[in-house]
């Protein structure tokens, strides 16, 4: 199983599989290649049909033009077997003739993958890849999930976690302070720095949820305008986590080295989800973006209020199964409508999951890693118009009105 710093990777927006990934990918391409003149790039599936409002072709160019003149070719209704977002690069030389050719897949949270580096040997961090394992493990040895993640990823994690949480706080604050209309065409302005004045105006907890909000809505605004943020797993999903935490810092006064444990148990679980299932929501709806931000969420605050591993377990668990079957829908193949909302209400929920877990012992029937498993055959049970083409649902209902 991967590093958690494949969850939570550090980039610019709106997407991790469409802007981050293919960002990577042309990067990778042109390490393979020399003194090319020309380049085609051929996407595919659900990085087509999107991809122009997720600025895929803007993170292309950005890497290749300097370099040589870029022809793009959408595929949008053409799925390649191995993943939904595909991508294949060719390189040309002044004779007109190929000089390299690379196909890769953006899966999810900014990684890259192909069935080639499947067959490839991978040096596995964890040596256990189900939270039922990894959770048997915790209770033996009296270790809770961070100092499991300590274990193997060394004490260096740390050194990467304060600059993940970091990049978390000041795109909250960058986004707190920003107003205005974000780019696309929907005309939707920014809501977080009204969120959070008209908080302050109430009293406990409609002030405190109003907060959580905005929070919430800072990161997923700076997403949305192309910003720096931490997937967590994903650049959709970007907001639930960090709002999560920044809330608990303002109003628990938490300290920065307990909320990097908290972010090392958040990032467990969200690497558990990629390794059994997906984070792609072309793969698998949006399920697998906000239902696995807020399980990361929900189990983040559980360790901080000193949850058992098993009541993390349930935490965690809770947040993924309420959003089982969650639709990706993008109105107009923006990052906007309706995923910025949805980062709020699950950030929400996740400290509801928190709460719940909090009343009980932490046993429950339906297990994480089963709910994961569900996840999963939904996800490629749910039909193409649902996983990112903004063919279906609320893209498709909210399009014909414009």
């Amino acid at each position: 199983m991967d590093s958690i710093r494949e969850i939570f990777r550090i980039g610019r927006g709106p997407s991790s599989s469409h802007t981050m990934g293919p960002k990577f990918a042309a990067e990778r391409f042109l390490t393979q290649i020399s003194s090319p003149s020309k380049f085609i790039v051929t996407l595919y599936g659900s990085l087509a049909a999107t991809g122009k409002g997720h600025l895929t072709d803007v993170a292309i160019l950005d890497v290749l033009s300097p370099v040589a003149p870029v022809e793009l070719i959408w595929e949008p209704k053409v799925f390649l077997p191995y993943h939904p977002n595909g991508l294949k690069f060719e390189a040309f030389n002044d004779k007109d003739e190929k000089i390299g050719e690379y196909e890769i897949y953006s899966i999810g949270g900014g990684a890259l993958a192909s069935p080639e580096e499947d067959k490839k040997d991978k040096q596995s961090i964890y040596p256990l890849t189900t939270l039922d394992e990894i959770q048997q493990w915790c209770e033996l040895h009296g270790c809770s999930y961070w100092e499991y993640v300590e274990k193997h990823e060394g004490p260096e994690i740390w050194d990467y976690l304060a600059k993940v949480w970091e990049v978390m706080q000041t795109a909250i604050e960058r986004g707190l302070d920003t107003e205005g209309v974000l780019p696309g065409g929907l005309g939707l302005r920014r809501k977080a720095s009204d969120y959070l004045i008209r908080a302050k105006g109430y009293k406990d907890s409609m002030k405190n949820r109003g907060m959580l909000y905005a929070y919430a809505l800072a990161v997923s605004e700076e997403n949305a305008g192309g910003g720096e943020i931490v997937t967590a797993p994903t650049c959709g999903s970007c907001g639930v986590v960090p709002g999560v935490l920044y809330y608990l810092k303002k109003t628990r006064e938490f300290s920065d080295s307990r909320i990097l444990r908290a972010l090392a148990t958040a990032g467990l679980i969200g690497t558990i989800v990629k390794e059994n299932a997906s984070v792609s929501g072309a793969e698998v709806g949006c399920q697998g973006e906000i239902g696995v931000a807020c399980a990361m969420g929900a189990a983040a605050a559980s360790q901080l209020f000193g949850g058992t591993v098993g009541q993390i377990e349930y935490a965690a668990e809770m947040g993924l199964e309420h959003h089982l079957g969650l639709t990706c829908d993008p109105v107009c193949g923006l990052v906007q409508i309706p995923c910025i909302e949805r980062n709020a209400y699950a950030a929400a929920r996740a400290l509801d999951c928190n709460i719940y877990s909090t009343f009980t012992d932490g046993r429950h029937r339906v297990s994480f890693d089963k709910v994961v498993e569900v996840m999963k055959h939904t996800g490629h049970d749910l039909p193409s118009l649902y996983k990112e083409t903004a063919e279906g649902g609320l893209a498709k209902h909210y399009n014909n009105k414009l």
